[in-house]
């Protein structure tokens, strides 16, 4: 399968992209053709006014995919607005979408009302979904590694081709959205972990910085005191044992430990903490040698950039054919 996905460059990668990165890579070693982007002008529909930091966080992006096993020599790793046939593609994919459709996308519709602290009356953050689009289209991708709440997104994705080939012809295929076998993870507060909550623990973090974000990590409601018994499936905590804790005895712990009250919420996130570490010592090594060794991050990025550019050019010709705007 052409597989295509990407994260926006608006601050360093948290938990929840974690997961997603694990498929990623499953996906990789799969033996799929895979392509993994920095979407940076993504990140001007929230982050407008903070450019002068994308380049430290894209960087940090590629460092992070780098670092929990993406191999540039088996996945193409690029960046967004390296490839300006990206936005050639969006011009096209504009026309083809009323502003009504965009308007009731569920993801635009929620982080409008939940996000009052930055200006999201852009244009650009109401065309997000066909930026997407044309995202994923450039690259004929048949498969889109998403979160649960991205799989509207890919629906939309497959509106914009079926309705582009019925115009023009057959181009595009339809892709499926793929989700990772933690769909959602959520935030320490319970909802979405997003940096606009301000709810997420960090890749990077150390093991000291991610206890302080663990022990207070919203549980179930129910365990009010240490001996009333709680429900695993109620607890944010224990999603994150679903993603990180691999014994099926420490689950079995955890589950039984609850649902009896034998053990306490701080139990629990005790040895999520431990679980965790060992799970990210290995990235957070890996990403103290590409720290101290940006030429190597560099190159990656160029051979990436190259590669990406030579297949995009190669749709818009298809494209400009179809539509018979070639000049």
């Amino acid at each position: 399968m052409r597989i295509l996905s990407g994260m926006r460059s608006t601050g360093r990668l948290h938990l929840g992209h974690f997961v997603t990165l694990e498929k990623w890579k499953e996906l990789q070693d799969s033996g799929n053709d895979c392509f993994y982007f920095v979407a940076n002008w993504h990140g001007l529909t929230s982050h407008i006014d903070s450019t002068e930091n994308f380049r430290e966080w894209t960087l940090d992006i590629i460092r992070t995919y780098i670092a929990v096993g993406l191999d540039p020599e088996k996945s193409v790793l690029f960046i967004q607005s390296a490839i300006k046939e990206h936005a050639e593609l969006f011009v096209y994919f504009s026309m083809l979408i009323p502003v009504s459709r965009l308007e009731r996308v569920p993801t635009y519709k929620d982080q409008k009302e939940q996000i009052l602290d930055r200006d999201l009356s852009s244009g650009g953050f109401l065309l997000y979904p066909v930026l997407q689009a044309a995202d994923i289209l450039m690259y004929l991708a048949n498969g889109v590694p998403v979160g649960e709440d991205q799989i509207y997104h890919v629906e939309l994705t497959r509106e914009v081709a079926r309705k582009f080939n019925n115009q023009f012809g057959e181009v595009f295929p339809e892709p499926e959205p793929i989700l990772a076998k933690v769909p959602r993870l959520p935030g320490t507060d319970g909802r979405k972990m997003s940096k606009s909550y301000n709810n997420f623990i960090l890749i990077d973090t150390d093991e000291k910085e991610l206890w302080k974000m663990l022990a207070p990590m919203m549980t179930d409601p129910a365990r009010k005191r240490r001996t009333d018994p709680g429900d695993p499936e109620k607890c944010p905590v224990w999603d994150y044992h679903k993603a990180f804790t691999t014994s099926q005895s420490d689950k079995d712990w955890v589950v039984n430990g609850c649902k009896t009250a034998s053990i306490g919420c701080l139990d629990c996130k005790k040895l999520l903490q431990k679980n965790l570490v060992t799970s990210l010592s290995p990235v957070w090594e890996k990403l103290a040698y590409l720290k101290d060794n940006p030429r190597v991050v560099d190159r990656i990025i160029e051979e990436g950039n190259s590669k990406a550019r030579a297949i995009a050019q190669e749709t818009m010709r298809k494209v400009l054919r179809a539509t018979k705007l070639g000049w």
